[in-house]
């Protein structure tokens, strides 16, 4: 008799456990606003806490939190520049006296910057 009771429902997939003599936890409701003008309630917890954004059922953009403290605000740093980290390594006269030496090699002819291997493929 228990086989034919069973026979055609999908096991595992439906709950046949009832609610009643259960207490649930506590809730607040909390209303959250999205700038396109939707606005919606989420249940949470009491004990929960509540975060101040949540994705809006309706559009997908951030809601903020009604009536509560928007997000902190996160401290970012600057973008560091290749310029800032050279900085961070040499002095402004030490690139200085650097430079001058680059030039002095250049302009003595030591370095042949026109011949390049590119170019001799290109003549052959």
């Amino acid at each position: 008799m228990s086989e034919r009771a069973l026979r055609g429902t999908r096991l595992g997939a439906t709950s046949y456990e009832t609610d009643r003599g259960i207490d649930l936890a506590p809730r607040q409701t909390v209303e959250y606003a999205c700038r396109n003008g939707h606005r919606f309630e989420m249940p949470f917890s009491v004990e929960a806490e509540i975060p101040p954004e949540w994705e809006c059922r309706a559009c997908g953009q951030t809601a903020q939190l009604v009536d509560g403290e928007g997000p902190e605000e996160k401290t970012s740093k600057p973008a560091r520049t290749h310029w800032d980290m050279l900085m961070e390594r040499r002095t402004l006269e030490e690139l200085e006296e650097v430079l001058a030496e680059r030039l002095a090699v250049l302009r003595s002819g030591a370095m042949n910057i026109a011949v390049h291997p590119r170019d001799n493929r290109k003549s052959a």
